[in-house]
């Protein structure tokens, strides 16, 4: 997209740039609708940046869900601010729903992706299962009124192993790491202000739009990868597929019996079709850098 001017993201004192986003006019469906057509049609980059700064405060919202996370919300909101411009890039309004609705998964993919490879967790990333344990803990505890931080009681862990269908030590680990980043919603959002930490918080429940939205993005990944493993030679192929798309891998033992070889050269093997699959994913789904 072509270079546009944002409200810059400040290191610290949040509430000027919250104040400078929240004053950004919120756009009417049938206006949201003909810049989107004079940006998809024209290039019309005033059109994009009215887009993309009517929708700041949706980045500030969903990037405040994850401050919990110890990661500074400067970042936070820089990472998500752009999952909101190639929303507005890749958005297609005669599709039928709003570019908020659209531009949520974008935003939300920016700041995982960052906290992810921020926080550099062992094999995080490589498995669904410790995925959705890493963003889920949290809010499965609160569900079960388990909002103390700390060390977890035995019923307390089975229990959330049973619900996150990880093991127990899996559970243990997790919270282990995440206790110390612990916030209290009544936190203030910034210093010496008013709002806090709760109030800035979205409703994650899906609309339908919201769904066909994920579903159609999820479709057109779901294809890429399935391009990039088929471009694998065939043990590379199987092996990545039995050890990163399992729900439960074979060990690396197990494969190396299979193909009479060590277990490095299995890990070594398995670590080259990642690194192709994720270069072909990257590739094929590049999007022009933002400036």
């Amino acid at each position: 997209m072509t270079t546009m001017t944002l409200p810059a993201v400040p290191t610290d004192g949040l509430a000027r740039y919250f104040r400078e986003i929240w004053a950004f006019p919120v756009l009417e469906p049938e206006e949201e609708y003909m810049l989107a057509q004079r940006w998809r049609e024209h290039g019309d980059v005033d059109a994009a940046h009215r887009l993309v700064t009517s929708h700041l405060r949706l980045v500030a919202k969903i990037a405040m869900k994850y401050r919990s996370y110890g990661l500074p919300v400067s970042d936070l909101l820089s990472e998500g601010n752009i999952g909101l411009m190639r929303a507005v890039k890749k958005f297609e309004p005669d599709r039928g729903f709003r570019l908020a609705t659209y531009a949520m998964w974008w935003i939300k993919a920016a700041i995982t992706e960052y906290i992810l490879k921020s926080w550099s967790l062992v094999r995080m990333g490589t498995m669904a299962a410790q995925k959705k344990l890493f963003f889920s803990l949290r809010r499965i505890k609160s569900q079960m009124d388990i909002l103390e931080s700390g060390e977890l009681l035995p019923e307390q862990s089975k229990s959330l192993a049973r619900k996150l269908k990880v093991s127990e030590q899996d559970v243990i680990d997790m919270n282990r790491r995440m206790a110390s980043r612990d916030v209290s919603l009544n936190a203030p959002v910034v210093e010496d202000e008013s709002v806090a930490l709760q109030d800035t918080l979205v409703d994650d429940s899906p609309s339908p739009e919201a769904l066909l939205a994920e579903r159609q993005d999820s479709a057109v990944r779901g294809g890429m990868l399935r391009k990039a493993i088929a471009q694998l030679p065939e043990r590379e192929r199987h092996i990545l597929i039995e050890r990163r798309l399992k729900d439960d891998p074979v060990t690396l033992e197990d494969l190396g019996k299979q193909y009479g070889i060590s277990r490095e050269r299995v890990r070594q093997l398995e670590a080259r079709a990642f690194e192709r699959v994720r270069k072909l994913v990257n590739e094929a789904a590049r999007v022009p850098a933002v400036a």
